[in-house]
């Protein structure tokens, strides 16, 4: 017998289904069975997916980001890797490791993929994705340029532990609609450093799968961030930083020092 505890393991399964999930919903208040299965205590909420197979992110993919790098707009899309040992969830610390330099921020719309997809074209390719949620691509700035300036990979800059803040919850696809016109925001300590409305991508969601697809198979868990728009701006240990975006929530975490990296 398996056991399926999360929505996040009927993802990792290929068994989540955003109609089941919802007439699971429909039920608890047709019958009036809130009251029965609301968590009445305080708990640790964890990412929507813990440990994806893969997370495949995209740089420049908003044309204020691009012009604040000092780099022009890409003409297809630009895509790294992390890692999912870096994903963290709400209220976990992002722990900056001594001596790594400048860290910063970014707030990300992430895609949660449902199906298995290959080649997938445009036109059909919100039909592979499970839902959204908020994801945090925090980024060791000074060693990602000093790996550009000697035109090595910059991997290592992207892929520390708990480099990977992603949560609150799992946004349906039913609850975004399309266009994906979604508002977003991140604070730190209170002050608003990057706002911004998910229209404004370079590459749009069903761009971005059907680009990925044409190479690369994603299967469900994996995970694909965005991209994010123009105010990164460096993080140090105290703050707390809270990403949103709008119908999905607030991810907050705050912001540790840890042992040095060597």
């Amino acid at each position: 017998m398996v056991r399926i505890c999360t929505i996040g393991d009927l993802i990792n399964r290929g068994k989540f289904s955003e109609e089941t999930f919802l007439r699971v919903f429909d039920f608890l208040e047709s019958h009036n069975l809130w009251d029965h299965h609301l968590l009445r205590e305080r708990f640790q909420p964890l990412a929507p997916i813990l440990r994806p197979g893969k997370i495949i992110a995209l740089g420049l993919n908003y044309t204020g980001h691009a012009q604040e790098s000092e780099k022009p707009v890409p003409e297809e899309p630009i895509l790294f890797t992390k890692t999912s040992s870096t994903v963290i969830g709400p209220e976990q610390p992002i722990c900056i490791p001594e001596g790594v330099g400048r860290v910063d921020h970014e707030l990300e719309l992430a895609v949660i993929i449902g199906k298995t997809a290959k080649k997938i074209p445009k036109e059909s390719a919100l039909d592979v994705v499970a839902g959204y949620t908020v994801f945090n691509d925090v980024t060791a700035r000074a060693m990602q340029w000093q790996d550009i300036e000697a035109k090595l990979p910059w991997y290592r800059s992207k892929n520390f532990d708990t480099f990977g803040p992603m949560g609150p919850c799992l946004l349906t696809k039913k609850e975004v609609g399309f266009p994906i016109e979604l508002e977003m925001e991140l604070r730190v300590n209170g002050e608003t450093r990057q706002k911004a409305n998910s229209r404004e991508m370079v590459f749009d969601i069903p761009s971005i799968i059907a680009y990925i697809t044409r190479w690369i198979t994603l299967e469900p868990g994996d995970v694909i961030a965005t991209g994010t728009p123009e105010g990164i701006s460096e993080i140090h240990p105290g703050d707390v930083v809270e990403a949103e975006i709008e119908k999905v929530g607030i991810l907050r975490n705050r912001v540790e020092s840890s042992g040095s990296p060597n």
